[in-house]
């Protein structure tokens, strides 16, 4: 395509595309919150997986947002195609200026062929027809140590485009229908915004969860310091089962590994609610907005616990916690200090699904974490559709027994 040098003054309206999973989605967030800073007369719309949707659904710089539903494939091929057909036109209709392609999906390659917009920026992938799609590249994801957000933002710097601080905040809203059911539960269960705990230790990945028994311990320990305990999970049966195994295992139930069980206690100070597989993306948001703290593994929960202001402490394995760790300040990324091997990027130990790095990890290393972060006074964060939300003065300083501060400044 002829290059043409790019004017933000000139842009009318732009699409961002980003056909990921729903942390991907989310941590897309602050191109879309810039396009609008740099372009306030532009209209900036999103292409995202249906599924995903929840997660750019009422962000305030958001004109417009297409879906792709993962279930075309399903309903035959004309179907499918009469509904890729009625996309194709929704978007045409929309005389796009800008196309931001976040991913190396093809199909962003075929879609501004398609569109034709003035101007079009995506990952550097391969040669040849990828590459001739596009008037603009940026460097696709290549350092373990660059933050996804930051990459995601490279295709605006690739534009010409500088972020400020303020661009890089990622951005979730619950939404009131969310907000209002979220607080009906904790007065169902006397719960107080910052009086409690929210843990949520599935993943639809198994090789990212750290094992039944020592959540339980950490949810024993926590509760006997007077922390009542909120459990989640997606509704997928194999996190709702990871769940049901920590239920199992709190103390005056099954527990018995000999590992966890120094942090196994007489009584217990407050209760473990069990919430899995009971709140959507936008409910799981309100309540994490809600807690004092979050605890999880590499998963979208963790990612919107921290769009949300609330201190995590996110368990990290296999994958990289320097790209993939919680954005902003005053979170603590809890990973393995005796395999050198992490972050290995594999699906488990030579892809066995089981990761040694989290199965040895010590409860006193995640709960050492946990009171670091609980030391510090929180302070008010309002933020919008949000009662209160709590957030950590700063953010702690590399530890080892804690693992490393997560993301970057926000």
């Amino acid at each position: 395509m002829p290059l043409e040098v790019f004017s933000a003054a000139s842009l009318r309206r732009a699409l961002v595309i980003k056909l990921r999973h729903h942390g991907d989605v989310l941590l897309a967030t602050p191109v879309i919150s810039m396009l609008q800073r740099i372009a306030p007369q532009c209209e900036v719309d999103a292409l995202v997986y249906a599924d995903t949707a929840p997660m750019l659904d009422g962000h305030p710089a958001l004109a417009q947002l297409h879906l792709i539903d993962r279930n075309w494939k399903r309903q035959g091929l004309r179907r499918q195609t009469a509904a890729e057909a009625r996309l194709i036109r929704q978007l045409r209709s929309r005389h796009y200026d800008l196309v931001v392609h976040l991913s190396v999906h093809t199909r962003g390659a075929w879609l501004v062929r398609l569109l034709r917009p003035r101007w079009s920026v995506a990952p550097k992938f391969r040669a040849g027809f990828w590459a001739r799609s596009f008037t603009h590249l940026y460097p696709a994801q290549s350092d373990p140590l660059r933050h996804t957000v930051e990459t995601n933002l490279d295709s605006l710097r690739a534009l010409g485009m500088d972020p400020a601080a303020a661009d890089k905040r990622v951005i979730m809203v619950p939404g009131a229908a969310a907000e209002a059911r979220v607080a009906a539960l904790l007065a169902q269960h006397g719960l107080a915004p910052g009086g409690f705990i929210h843990i949520h230790p599935a993943s639809r990945w198994a090789f990212k969860c750290w094992p039944a028994e020592r959540v339980a311990a950490l949810c024993d320990a926590l509760a006997a310091k007077g922390w009542p305990i909120v459990l989640t999970s997606a509704p997928d049966a194999n996190e709702t089962a990871l769940i049901a195994e920590v239920c199992a295992a709190l103390v005056g139930n099954a527990g018995s590994d000999s590992v966890c069980r120094e942090f196994r206690f007489a009584g217990r100070q407050a209760p473990t609610i069990d919430l899995s597989g009971q709140l959507s993306l936008k409910e799981l948001a309100a309540l994490t907005a809600r807690a004092r703290l979050f605890v999880g593994v590499d998963s979208a929960p963790m990612h919107i616990a921290a769009a949300m202001g609330t201190p995590v402490v996110a368990i990290f394995g296999p994958s990289g916690d320097q790209e993939w760790g919680p954005w902003g300040e005053g979170h603590v990324v809890v990973a393995s200090n005796t395999h050198p091997c992490r972050p290995c990027g594999m699906a488990g130990c030579n892809d066995s699904k089981l990761s040694a790095c989290l199965t040895t990890l010590p409860v006193a290393q995640v709960l050492a974490a946990c009171e670091a972060l609980l030391a510090i006074p929180p302070t008010p964060c309002p933020r919008q559709g949000v009662t209160e939300v709590r957030r950590v003065a700063a953010p702690l300083m590399n530890s080892p027994a804690l693992g490393r501060p997560g993301g970057g400044a926000a």
